[in-house]
């Protein structure tokens, strides 16, 4: 008999599960359950962008794409970056990808060598520390606390970088904690990075996200750091199209050029109706997307208050879709947290451990739900830490 354990890369067998789709697929299996766990809008993606590709379809539009994307879809994000965000980069720079995960892995794999360092500031999302593991290199956590507000802390930084150091996972807005970086903080992390020949990837899928006055920036627009910062997003989030599967990643022209012979040989393109549906997008859905945005800050409003009337601590988050309180007081562990919760009152939300080791003592609560939703599972939850606390 084969086995399989003397043949299987010994990178992908030590890459942990994810967290996230342990507590998603228990809570799938059971009756009534009330589910906080999953980062996907409640939105059915706007009308005229589902339009636009059924008529790629109906037109005949199902063969492949240049490898880079249509160009017509390359210039509608160099148009997009400009207006939004003050990024000019121009649209052969610009790679449609299979959703942003594939341009996090496809910047990877172009800087990493093995035994490279890559910090990667944690509570964040699942994927960074896996894909620089397979890629060979070590991952190295730079914890942020409640206490700045789950910001990059500059000191941490500096103290985190070694003459290893390749590069830097720049994930805000943050998933799970929902903290921002504002113009200020990023300047803070341009000083630290000055002199140095790390590469920022800078992961700003939830840019359209942000809450309050001052909107997203991005760290490449500030001073110096355009040539050292790849950015990627996508669609999934701010238009609602997670099945779609695209996003896309730009940066410096020779940056460009590598990732794009690796999608060529790994992916070849992303899906082609879903790239003529993006168009539409981008021409048409601005205010879809605003709309969008103002209803998931008044729950972001609700499930923060709610969290602290109840006595779990959470700090008012300032982008993305997620709260991500402390469950200190209860003196259970972020597991058994979640466990108990899902098994007793059927409310299904992550425990913040799944985003690193520094998550420990919290949970995730995504509020891209509807009120409703959330107000019965605000009700479960309460009756919950009442029962405990008996």
């Amino acid at each position: 008999m084969t086995d399989y354990s003397l043949l299987l890369s010994q990178r992908a067998k030590n890459i942990k599960p994810s967290g996230i789709r342990k507590f998603f697929s228990a809570a799938s299996e059971m009756k009534d359950v009330i589910s906080l766990g999953v980062g996907e809008p409640d939105f059915k993606t706007p009308w005229v962008i589902r339009k636009a590709g059924i008529a790629s379809l109906d037109a005949g539009r199902t063969w492949y794409t240049a490898n880079a994307g249509l160009s017509a879809l390359q210039k509608e994000i160099s148009l997009y970056l400009k207006r939004r965000f003050e990024l000019a980069y121009a649209p052969e720079n610009v790679l449609v990808t299979v959703g942003g995960s594939e341009a996090i892995d496809l910047a990877m794999r172009a800087f990493i060598n093995p035994g490279d360092e890559v910090l990667i500031p944690e509570p964040s999302f699942v994927c960074y520390t896996p894909i620089a593991e397979l890629c060979g290199a070590r991952p190295v956590p730079v914890v942020t606390k409640a206490e700045d507000e789950f910001r990059l802390n500059p000191d941490a930084l500096r103290a985190a970088i070694t003459p290893k150091t390749k590069l830097l996972v720049f994930p805000f807005p943050n998933n799970p904690t929902g903290g921002v970086m504002r113009r200020k903080h990023l300047e803070e992390i341009a000083g630290v990075l000055k002199g140095t020949d790390i590469i920022v990837l800078s992961d700003e899928i939830y840019a359209e996200l942000t809450y309050g006055e001052e909107g997203h920036v991005s760290i490449s627009s500030v001073d110096g750091m355009k040539d050292r910062t790849i950015v990627v997003n996508g669609f999934s989030k701010a238009h609602a199209m997670t099945g779609w599967r695209l996003g896309y990643v730009t940066g410096p022209a020779p940056v460009m050029e590598v990732l794009n012979k690796i999608h060529q040989y790994a992916i070849m393109c992303a899906p082609t109706t879903s790239q003529y549906a993006a168009i539409e997008a981008l021409r048409s859905c601005d205010d879809d997307v605003l709309k969008m945005a103002e209803e998931y800050n008044k729950r972001r409003r609700l499930i923060v208050m709610r969290l602290n009337e109840m006595g779990l601590s959470c700090f008012n988050p300032g982008g993305a879709f997620y709260a991500f309180p402390s469950i200190q007081s209860t003196g259970l562990s972020s597991q058994e947290f979640c466990e108990r919760l899902l098994h007793s009152k059927k409310v299904a939300v992550v425990p913040g451990d799944a985003f690193g080791d520094s998550g420990e003592g919290f949970v995730r609560i995504s509020y891209s739900y509807s009120i409703e939703h959330i107000k019965e599972a605000l009700r479960r939850i309460e009756a919950f830490l009442k029962e405990l606390r008996a």
